[in-house]
């Protein structure tokens, strides 16, 4: 089985071919550019890849309604020349294969479902930290939709008592993204994160809102799994303080070993490092095409 996934950020677009067990042929970065430009480099790739679907993990917001007018559409971002756009009719009109769509971390999440740290999982999440801030749900065996599709990123946190920062969000000021994102760790603390990386007060106030966001993930979506990654995750001394702070947070009302006994466990990296994203890409173009038989 030959399978084409894209994982399309704002920045590049990472295109791929590989098969339904993990296994990735080939692989090439685009520059994301304008649509027209960029979609037709990528047609170009996939045109002789003899793929026999196409799975696309795609920056957002997105319409994923298999009932709306603009189904498969990049709708509302802020990115110049992307708002309104057709991915889905695009690829489909090119290649003439089934094409799969969600976004960028719901395919991640998928990625980690199927291959990775949550196989066997029922429900799990899967959070980036890094420009943006993104969360991936995957509940009772499926991916979740809705109203739209889950924007974790944008949960309303309360700040710590020493925290006078305004937030960068320009939609929320101090949701999850605008308080913990890589930007507004740079915008607080006047330097990119990776300088930062001995300055513990940074990191006590960074794993403070992640672990409180994840506090709520744990109480809304019970996830058997909670995949943890982005640039900002690249601090290797997160992931202690975060597995430290969320029982206290938790306060023990939530009484599972998963949480009070085996936590580094539970609250993970990805198991398939820098690749769920391209991965999971895959496995939607996998789904489509069975789908599709």
């Amino acid at each position: 089985m030959r399978i084409g996934g894209i994982e399309a950020g704002g920045t590049k677009m990472v295109c791929a071919v590989g098969d339904e067990k993990g296994e990735l042929f080939e692989r090439v970065t685009i520059p994301t550019r304008q649509p027209e430009e960029t979609f037709e480099e990528m047609i170009r790739y996939f045109s002789d890849k003899q793929i026999e679907a196409l799975g696309i993990g795609c920056f957002g917001p997105v319409d994923l309604n298999r009932s709306s007018a603009t189904y498969g559409f990049i709708t509302s971002t802020p990115k110049p020349g992307w708002k309104n756009t057709d991915v889905v009719g695009r690829f489909q009109k090119a290649l003439s294969v089934p094409v799969g769509f969600d976004t960028d971390v719901n395919g991640a999440i998928l990625g980690e479902v199927m291959l990775g740290a949550a196989v066997g999982c029922e429900n799990a999440i899967y959070i980036t930290v890094g420009t943006g801030i993104g969360v991936g749900v995957y509940v009772n065996g499926g991916l979740l939709h809705g109203l739209v599709h889950p924007e974790g990123g944008h949960i309303l946190l309360a700040k710590h008592p020493k925290d006078t920062y305004s937030g960068k969000c320009p939609y929320h000021g101090c949701c999850f993204e605008g308080l913990a994102s890589g930007p507004a760790i740079e915008e607080r603390w006047g330097k990119k994160a990776e300088l930062l990386a001995d300055e513990m007060n940074v990191w006590e106030l960074e794993s403070y809102y992640i672990a409180q966001a994840i506090t709520n993930y744990i109480l809304t979506y019970s996830p058997q799994k909670i995949i943890l990654w982005g640039g900002v995750m690249h601090q290797n001394q997160l992931f202690e303080q975060i597995r430290a702070k969320v029982p206290e947070l938790l306060s023990g009302y939530i009484q599972h070993p998963a949480v009070t006994e085996k936590i580094a466990d539970y609250i993970v990296p990805p198991a398939l490092g820098d690749n769920p994203g391209i991965l999971g890409a895959i496995q939607l173009g996998v789904l489509a095409r069975k789908n599709n038989q």
